[in-house]
């Protein structure tokens, strides 16, 4: 099978929709085109000059990277790192995708990770994204309505929380007369017909919403399909930013960070004023100082992330540690998501962990 670009970005973007990024963010496809075959995947946290020389000697023409290499429009090429890289990638043929925060918002990504290598139980995202879900309402006969719902399940609507196949049903009867030109499945032009109807509502995430209309319109028997989509404000637990879990049972300060620098190889710990043993965590990968009140609320001992600023530590206030491990520190293992996930999928196909130390911050 020959694998493009493209079937990368789908897979990523099926388990990581772009549309789940940041504002300011810039995720997708930042250097080549999708439909050129890959030869080999190269996974990594930053794309960088080394980076990319290390591609090229193991025969990769694809990275993915966590970060994006650059954020803002580019409206000139020089001599920066950012533009070198992009320059050097053009001409070696290497493309670069990045997945930055949508990443971060999957309850299966980065913070995920986190979780995974404290060993915390639990899990649960900390800060849910909201304005992500719609709901699906459609009329089906009777007699349709066990297909139509398995066909809306199957392609991703009926999700709450943990539970699948979720859906409210409402028996009724429905009204409609087929003017000229129309091929009503039941009944006869020109005549008004009643039918037995059930009304199926269910949950959609906005970026399962073309998928689900899809397959409502592929099984639904009627020429013409009523349904209509409302915007809801809930929030959507499998989605948002950090997350929380829970040791198996309470540990000392000091015992918590010996498990920290052990398992994040990480040389020092900056945090607030220790308060006592620890079991609840809350995490996120990168720079999570917003997060903190969202943490504090969820009842955390510590909140394990990175690039809190001097003024910042002080919110603590007592009332939860922040441990700031640093950025690269919380973020190092998304490779490991990636290259999972790829292997997983494709895996008689090259892909490969890019063995770069990209942290341009250095301890002595």
């Amino acid at each position: 099978m020959k694998i493009t670009g493209k079937h990368i970005a789908d897979l990523l973007e099926h388990w990581a929709p772009l549309s789940l990024q940041e504002s300011y963010d810039n995720s997708g496809w930042l250097v080549g085109n999708p439909i050129d075959e890959v030869t080999g995947v190269l996974c990594t946290l930053d794309c960088t000059e080394e980076v990319l020389e290390e591609a090229k000697l193991k025969g990769c023409n694809l990275i993915v990277a966590h970060h994006p290499i650059w954020f803002g429009g580019k409206k000139r090429l020089g001599s920066h790192y950012t533009d070198r890289v992009i320059i050097q990638a053009v001409q070696w043929g290497i493309g670069i995708y990045a997945c930055h925060t949508n990443a971060d918002a999957v309850e299966t990504g980065v913070n995920a990770k986190i979780l995974e290598k404290l060993g915390l139980k639990n899990g649960r995202i900390l800060s849910p994204n909201y304005e992500n879900l719609q709901q699906l309402t459609t009329f089906v006969p009777v007699q349709h309505a066990d297909e139509v719902r398995q066909a809306l399940f199957d392609a991703g609507a009926g999700w709450v929380g943990n539970y699948s196949h979720a859906s409210f049903n409402t028996e009724g009867v429905g009204t409609f007369k087929g003017e000229e030109g129309s091929a009503p499945t039941l009944g006869r032009v020109g005549q008004v017909e009643r039918v037995q109807e059930m009304k199926i509502e269910v949950l959609v995430p906005k970026w399962k919403q073309r998928e689900v209309i899809s397959a409502l319109h592929k099984v639904h028997p009627y020429e013409e399909v009523a349904y209509f989509l409302t915007s809801l404000q809930n929030a959507h637990q499998q989605t948002g930013m950090g997350m929380v879990g829970e040791l198996n049972e309470a540990i000392s300060w000091n015992a918590f960070v010996h498990l920290v620098k052990s398992e994040f190889h990480v040389p020092v710990v900056r945090h607030t004023r220790a308060k006592g043993d620890v079991k609840k965590i809350a995490v996120c990968g990168g720079s999570g100082s917003f997060l903190l009140n969202d943490a504090i609320r969820a009842g955390a001992d510590v909140f394990l992330t990175a690039d809190f600023k001097y003024h910042e530590f002080f919110e603590a206030d007592g009332k939860i540690v922040i441990a700031d491990i640093g950025h690269y520190e919380t973020e190092q293992f998304t490779s490991e998501i990636f290259c999972d996930l790829i292997q997983e999928k494709f895996p008689n196909f090259a892909v490969l962990k890019s063995t770069i130390r990209t942290n341009p911050v250095n301890y002595s």
